[in-house]
């Protein structure tokens, strides 16, 4: 015989909360406590609760499908952790909540990239639309996703994305700071700073706090030297040697990513640099490279997964009318720096 499946009255007997209180968590609701959506979402897990997407959409004559748009640059290779967390999170978001997602990459560079997401909303359904950066910084294009009536939410906007819809990320430029603070700390006065694609406000918001903790030490742009990246493994490659041989001779290069990190982890064995003896190595992210590499790479968490799932959650709080808010609602998920040992005393 086959076993009863689990009801939404299992899940509040697991978690110990009211079933009202599921239903909220479970449709993306506000009002609710980290702790307590936590609880819920290990007891789903745990009962393997499912929601039936297709009864759901029957009821309320509704797709049911939300769009997530990465950029992607055909000349380059992606982040790929990044990416595929957003995804694992947003899709466990949808499994919970009864939702479908299709993730869609859209190249950055091209003239009708507008074009392209607004006719993703119309031609496939999508009741909502999430915007990883630097799309979620595209100020004309939320605002043409919203004239569809199409909901928004935007992943780690930098700039007035913030402003114009739903958003959810971590404190960027304080994250910058508090990396620069313990180098600072570590006694390093010279500083080497690879930073993210132009355009990616977020990123750049990580450069930003690290020159406010150095300006707190009395030390200017004669302290360190920055050069762009593009967040990939090969563009840490090519930039290290120049910053490696630069006039100001960094004690330390910082990475706006984990990818760039492992890449120049990779040019300073290539040279027969001791790390961290003679060079000290930071990331951001803690993506899984950060603990496979050699040795392990300095970085700071953000919670990746966690910003794909709350995306989601906020996205269903709008279009169930859980959320009645006027105004753009913003969750800032924690982040903290993570010494491992690729970063070391000058």
């Amino acid at each position: 015989m086959k076993s009863k499946k689990p009801t939404i009255d299992d899940v509040a007997r697991v978690s110990g909360v009211a079933r009202v209180t599921v239903s909220r968590v479970l449709n993306g609701g506000p009002n609710v406590r980290d702790e307590v959506r936590d609880r819920v979402m290990r007891a789903v897990e745990s009962l393997d609760y499912r929601v039936n997407p297709q009864a759901r959409s029957l009821a309320g004559g509704a797709s049911r499908l939300l769009a997530f748009v990465f950029a992607s640059d055909p000349d380059s290779e992606p982040n790929s952790y990044y990416e595929s967390a957003l995804e694992l999170g947003a899709l466990r978001g949808c499994l919970a909540l009864g939702y479908q997602v299709l993730i869609q990459n859209v190249p950055q560079n091209t003239p009708d990239r507008q074009k392209r997401i607004i006719d993703l909303i119309t031609t496939q359904r999508c009741e909502g639309l999430i915007l990883s950066p630097p799309y979620s910084d595209d100020v004309e294009l939320i605002e043409a996703a919203l004239a569809q009536g199409c909901r928004v939410v935007a992943v780690s906007p930098g700039g007035k994305g913030r402003g114009k819809a739903d958003g959810v990320g971590i404190d960027d430029e304080a994250g910058g700071y508090d990396m620069a603070r313990e180098l600072l700390r570590l006694g390093h006065r010279r500083f080497g700073f690879i930073a993210g694609l132009e355009g990616h406000l977020s990123a750049d918001r990580r450069l930003e706090g690290f020159k406010r903790a150095l300006a707190g030490q009395g030390l200017g742009g004669e302290a360190y030297v920055a050069l762009r990246g593009d967040f990939t493994f090969r563009s840490g490659t090519r930039l290290a040697p120049e910053l490696l041989d630069h006039p100001l001779r960094p004690t330390v290069l910082v990475c706006a990513n984990d990818d760039m990190a492992a890449g120049v982890l990779s040019a300073a064995h290539a040279r027969g640099l001791n790390i961290p003896g003679d060079l000290s190595i930071t990331g951001f992210d803690d993506a899984p490279v950060a603990g496979i590499v050699w040795p392990p790479l300095t970085t700071v968490n953000q919670p990746v997964k966690d910003l794909g799932q709350r995306a989601v959650e906020l996205l269903v709080a709008r279009l169930t009318g859980a959320n009645l808010s006027p105004e753009p609602v913003f969750q800032l998920l924690d982040h903290m720096v993570v010494s491992r040992q690729t970063t070391a005393p000058v």
